[in-house]
């Protein structure tokens, strides 16, 4: 029986002239009169969940179509949304975090930290048969998160420079204390217990804080991947949801056949391949997987195909997710079209390529440079004043 799977998206709200993050979530969420809406810590950032499917078609329309009724929404308050790690331009302040009391609460115990929250994922759930199954399962899947964080990799720029990573947004994450690798437990007790250690510490106040790569649900029958950037093509979501399916489906059928223990519960090395990942996306070498060897990103991504083609076919995925994967490697990671844009003119253009991109559009960033629009500068106070900018991206009906 095929897993079924789901997806959430975080969005960024930007100003459509200056391109500069605003907080007008929950104004813009005010104009979708539809359940799978929601706010998030910060009030510059909104959140779309689609419903559950058995196919990764069913997945993707579902998704390009909230995609669709958000860019519609803000298009009528002067507004677009961005889905991807970062965005070039922000201020940060503690007067962005939503009024909600938990993140208020979390506003006040981490500062700087949530302050700086200006980050956006993709998540991806997949059906798991029990917790314990889901617990177990995270140990043989979380070696292959890495390379589809650097597939997802949209998060070149934060505050205005090139950070030189291709996932900006991996290390600003990284800064919660329990953001990173899973460790290894044999059973959903001995998780559980680990959970509640840590709540009692006070270094977090509820399970929702565990922001391991890889989770089991605390509200559903699934194991939920949270590596990944917020990616502006649509078709980089459904092709991680597409291989993150098939790494969970072979996890739980080698846990089936099992006689023993299949982890050598050695994952220190899984925040090192993390950090290449967040550094290199598509466009260098990654930490293979098999050989914990560095490789170019390609021949893992390849190698990784390969090795779950047997259950990509059997759930029906195969020419789906072979297909975008040949289209991902070719075109590189959204990291790189944004830096291309950036280079050919300047960073508002790399916020017109994310608004485009988030919209189902395809555009090719030019490949040689062109006169520069008079971008906004760093303020005495390291903030960007906004005056509007000469060619904002045209919002759609």
């Amino acid at each position: 029986m095929t897993a079924r799977l789901g997806a959430e998206e975080e969005f960024h709200v930007l100003d459509v002239e200056s391109g500069h993050l605003v907080p007008r979530a929950a104004e813009l969420l005010g104009r979708i009169d539809r359940p799978g809406f929601t706010g998030e810590l910060q009030q510059s950032m909104v959140e779309t969940n689609s419903g559950v499917h058995d196919t990764l078609d069913g997945l993707w329309r579902d998704l390009a179509s909230s995609r669709r009724r958000l860019d519609a929404a803000a298009a009528t308050l002067g507004l677009a949304v961005v889905a991807a790690g970062t965005v070039p331009f922000a201020s940060v302040g503690s007067r962005g975090v939503a009024a909600d009391p938990r993140y208020r609460r979390m506003a006040d115990d981490y500062r700087l930290v949530a302050d700086e929250q200006l980050i956006c994922s993709a998540q991806i759930h997949v059906d798991v048969p029990d917790r314990d199954t889901a617990v177990r399962a995270m140990c043989l899947v979380s070696p292959w998160l890495p390379p589809l964080l650097a597939l997802s990799a949209s998060s070149p720029f934060w505050m205005g420079s090139d950070t030189g990573y291709a996932s900006w947004r991996t290390m600003v994450w990284q800064r919660w204390p329990t953001a990173g690798p899973v460790g290894c437990h044999p059973d959903a007790a001995d998780y559980d217990r680990t959970l509640a250690e840590l709540i009692r510490s006070g270094v977090i106040s509820d399970p929702g804080m565990n922001y391991h790569d890889v989770r089991p649900s605390a509200h559903q029958q699934t194991l939920e991947l949270r590596i990944c950037d917020a990616c502006p093509r649509v078709e980089t979501v459904v092709l991680v949801a597409g291989l993150f399916r098939a790494l969970v489906r072979e996890a739980c059928e080698r846990l089936e056949r099992a006689q023993g223990p299949l982890c050598d519960g050695r994952h220190d090395w899984l925040r090192a391949a993390t950090w290449r990942a967040a550094r290199s996306g598509l466009e260098g070498h990654l930490v293979d997987p098999v050989t914990r060897c560095a490789a170019p990103a390609p021949a893992v991504l390849t190698g990784m195909l390969a090795r779950l083609r047997p259950t990509l076919e059997a759930s029906g995925d195969w020419e789906t997710v072979h297909g975008l994967l040949e289209e991902a490697l070719a075109a590189g990671t959204a990291a790189h079209r944004l830096r291309q844009a950036a280079q050919a003119e300047d960073l508002l253009a790399s916020v017109d390529l994310m608004v485009a991109e988030t919209r189902g559009e395809r555009r090719t960033p030019r490949p040689t440079a062109h006169p520069q629009r008079s971008a906004p500068q760093l303020n005495a106070l390291g903030a960007y004043p906004y005056a509007g900018r000469s060619a904002a991206p045209t919002p759609s009906a």
